[in-house]
């Protein structure tokens, strides 16, 4: 199958892959590989931070 369009999380980088879980399309950085989920279904507790260095992570007043 093929992916066209921005990552759902980041909103910037390439989409390249789709969560098994719940569709999402996303880039590699939030991609698990070895679960085939996106970074939302892997760790839906949200213990890790899904942004990586250089996304433009939205401010929360």
């Amino acid at each position: 199958m093929s992916v066209t369009g921005v990552c759902q999380v980041c909103e910037t980088r390439e989409a390249e892959y789709v969560c098994h879980r719940c569709g999402a399309a996303v880039c590699s950085v939030h991609f698990d590989q070895d679960e085939g989920l996106c970074v939302h279904c892997a760790d839906p507790d949200g213990n890790s931070d899904v942004f990586a260095e250089g996304d433009d992570v939205p401010e929360f007043r």
